[in-house]
């Protein structure tokens, strides 16, 4: 946008506005990384994974030799000549061989299901705890649970609560047969082939130590050791003790990092996802130990934690979707691990897909879902190219729109103690990631379009504007409110900021909507706690005057002027508030009385207006904006007011004449387009004594424009109003005393003038711009003014 004060050439990006720095109190904001992304903690897990499948895949191996050894060469080749104890020994080792591999890959699946550590001395605690359970509920003995009892009461409270099941079974609790109660489910019988496969690789290394150190298999027909069955039956004891030794090993090296180690809490700890418990993390690693031994032991390396968690979301699983959401959530909000996991997310549609189907989840057990996914999209939506993907899935904006909640006596609740309480700081939640989920969709100039066309959506947005008296002066009272409101405005802002026909249409259904001018006087009135919403919302009110229909509205909602003028013309307000709220707001006050006669009439009706403009041309922080509104009021004025003028405004000649005389650029320009206007109420006589007051004489003033046209040859950007404003106060000069035209000849103006006409530009017929759209058309064009000023010279 193009306006009096700042660069006269504000370019609005296609995106829908310039890039604010986001906020967001919610959690921190991903940091942006220079360096590499911490190492992913699940490596560990992966590689712990790695090492357990080379040891059970060797034992597996050699357990296999074996059996293949006894069954083909001793059972088959010398079953005859075996002793009855040799026979009996080889065939108890392979039923307990066969037996441990049986158990081994089922009680890895059940394991797999059930989500419990499989380790002796956590299973022994977990039989006693079913035990005392069962026995509890058997007898129905109400009281206060045991201290295992209420520490795992205490762990499920930190965790979301699960689903509740009504058709469908938990895997862990599924009874294996009828009629056996507790004895047969799922859980039980994972943790009985655990047992069994310790027992069997016992039962085989006591076996095969026993006939190894006798040495007495064969009988007294077979006393020579250089037998083939004596060898056969060394060779196979020898096997099934190595095999039962290296799954001990395997074993012993699993409880030392899961039980004393504590691998998974560890890496629990690290990926942020201590409040979930460590189900998430032990059902990776299982997943990651099940690839390792289903194929390539390097199967399991290509896992992590981020496509585990995808994998579990787009399930049809609530549990797993619930842990897919809090991996995701905990990834995305860490900074370590946030830009490696958006990265992921950004580039799978499927995953946005579910992730904007979960808000529009209602259920009440699914608030934790709905959450993880509203955060998750907010951090994803900080990067342009996620949030065009994420407002690229059908019906995106709607399910954004529909966690939005708001109610004008909503936040009375916020402040107060108890369940209510509670539901209310939720509800603001959902609201402030909603809106903090807009804002950035909002940088965008497309998304802006579908968030303007999304029924009923601008009208919650205005909404959240809205924040009472109270709330303004003490904003601790409901701090997610106010930071509800401060995210409504801004993105209030890129809204109003967009430029071509969009722009035009939204600014026009924003200003439309009764409560938009209101809410933000509220805030303008009493926010001088929070100047940051004042500028936002001055801001706002100075893009929709770009709309003329929108000026009067604004213009004529009661006490917006008077708050504006107040806030301009304090003096009180802290210097390093100046150059933001009073700025902004003197940048407003100026857009509304552009080409507005009935809001310069508003204005005068103070008697102190007009003193307090001239006052503060002396101040060089807010001078610019103060020559801008002086400007439009001297324009735009009544006529039969000029008498009532003439007083105030001449007593800022001088300032403004001295100002022309030392500032350069765009202080410069905003000086000399007031300057005509000064003269224009004065006769020849008060232009003379202007003169005097200000210590400047007409010659110089007449090289000072002269010299701004050969600097400006051409339109420049950044003052493309200069030249039409030199040429505006030469051509007032003459008419008030034409004495100055042989001044303006002799300088070579007229000479500057013929170069202005050569290279005139459309740009420089317009008073302010919305993007490259030209707004506020002069009356004269700029060649036309030139020929004015050149009639004059000749």
């Amino acid at each position: 946008m193009v306006d009096q004060t700042t660069d006269v050439v504000v370019h609005v990006s296609s995106s829908g506005g310039n890039i604010f720095l986001p906020d967001n109190a919610l959690t921190p904001e991903p940091r942006r990384q220079t360096h590499l992304s911490a190492p992913a903690p699940e490596k560990k897990l992966t590689l712990f994974a790695l090492r357990l499948a080379v040891l059970e895949k060797i034992a597996s191996r050699l357990g296999s030799l074996g059996f293949v050894w006894a069954t083909v060469v001793l059972l088959g080749g010398f079953a005859a000549s075996l002793e009855t104890s040799d026979f009996w020994f080889v065939t108890v080792i392979l039923v307990v061989e066969g037996a441990r591999i049986f158990s081994r890959s089922h009680e890895l699946e059940m394991q797999h299901q059930s989500k419990y550590t499989i380790s002796g001395i956590n299973t022994f605690r977990l039989l006693a705890r079913q035990f005392i359970r069962i026995f509890r509920k058997e007898a129905q003995i109400s009281g206060n649970n045991d201290r295992s009892s209420v520490q795992e009461s205490k762990t499920e409270q930190r965790t979301p609560r699960q689903f509740e099941r009504t058709r469908t079974w938990t895997s862990s609790d599924v009874p294996m047969l009828p009629y056996t109660g507790w004895v047969f489910v799922s859980r039980n019988v994972s943790r009985f082939c655990y047992w069994l496969q310790i027992a069997s690789a016992f039962a085989s290394i006591i076996i095969s130590m026993i006939k190894l150190i006798r040495q007495d298999y064969g009988g007294s027909e077979l006393k020579s050791r250089s037998t083939n069955l004596h060898s056969s039956l060394t060779l196979f004891y020898s096997l099934a003790l190595a095999e039962a030794l290296l799954f001990l090993v395997e074993k012993a090296y699993w409880e030392w990092m899961i039980s004393v180690y504590k691998i998974l809490d560890k890496v629990n700890q690290e990926c942020g996802l201590e409040r979930s418990g460590t189900d998430s993390v032990r059902r990776f690693f299982y997943n990651a130990y099940s690839r390792c031994l289903n194929g390539s032991i390097f199967d399991g390396l290509k896992m992590d934690m981020v496509v585990f968690a995808m994998e579990l979301l787009v399930s049809n699983s609530p549990d797993e979707q619930l842990i897919g959401a809090e991996i995701l959530y905990r990834l995305s909000t860490s900074e370590d691990y946030s830009v490696d996991t958006l990265q992921k997310i950004g580039t799978n549609l499927e995953i946005i897909e579910r992730l904007v189907e979960m808000l529009n989840w209602r259920n009440k057990n699914q608030e934790v879902m709905r959450m993880s996914s509203a955060e998750i999209l907010s951090r994803l939506a900080s990067k342009k190219q996620n949030s065009l993907r994420v407002a690229g899935i059908p019906g995106a904006i709607e399910s954004i729109s529909s966690i939005l909640d708001s109610t004008r006596d909503s936040g009375q609740a916020t402040d107060e103690i108890g369940e209510n309480s509670i539901n209310q700081t939720d509800r603001w939640t959902f609201n402030n990631l909603g809106l903090l989920i807009l804002k950035r969709l909002a940088r965008d100039h497309d998304n802006c379009v579908k968030i303007g066309k999304t029924k009923g959506l601008l009208s919650k947005i205005i909404d959240f504007t809205y924040a009472e008296k109270r709330l303004l002066k003490d904003p601790n009272l409901a701090s997610n409110k106010i930071l509800a409101v401060k995210r409504s405005l801004k993105l209030l802002r890129k809204l109003v900021k967009t430029t071509g026909a969009t722009g035009r249409n939204l600014r026009r259904d924003i200003s439309g909507i009764v409560f938009t001018v209101s809410n933000i006087r509220e805030t303008l009135r009493h926010g001088k706690k929070q100047p940051g919403l004042q500028k936002l919302g001055a801001e706002i009110l100075t893009f929709l005057a770009l709309d003329e229909g929108a000026t009067e509205k604004i213009g004529g909602t009661g006490g917006v002027l008077n708050g504006l003028l107040c806030i301009f013309l304090n003096d009180d307000i802290p210097g390093n508030q100046t150059s933001g709220v009073r700025d902004s707001v003197g940048e407003t006050i100026a857009m509304l009385a552009q080409g507005s006669q009935s809001n310069c009439q508003r204005m005068l009706r103070s008697d102190d207006v007009l003193p307090g403009l001239v006052e503060a041309l002396n101040n060089p922080l807010i001078r610019s904006n103060a020559a801008r509104i002086l400007r439009n009021i001297c324009a735009y004025t009544d006529p039969n007011q000029v008498k009532e003028l003439l007083k105030e405004v001449k007593s800022a000649g001088a300032t403004v004449l001295k100002a022309i005389m030392s500032e350069k650029s765009k202080p410069q320009e905003v000086m000399v387009g007031l300057a005509p206007h000064i003269f224009r109420l004065m006769s020849a006589e008060e232009s003379r004594e202007l003169f005097e007051e200000a210590g400047v004489t007409k010659e110089e003033l007449a090289t000072a424009l002269v010299n701004i046209l050969k600097r400006h040859e051409q339109p420049v950007p950044k003052v493309p109003r200069i030249r039409r404003f030199a040429i505006e106060l030469t051509i007032q000069m003459m008419r008030t005393n034409p004495e100055t035209v042989n001044t303006f000849l002799t300088l070579g103006m007229k000479n500057e003038l013929e170069t202005v006409f050569e290279t005139a530009a459309e740009v420089e017929n317009f008073d302010i711009f919305s993007g490259t759209v030209g707004l506020a058309r002069h009356g004269l064009t700029i060649n036309e003014l030139t020929e004015d000023a050149i009639r004059l010279l000749s």
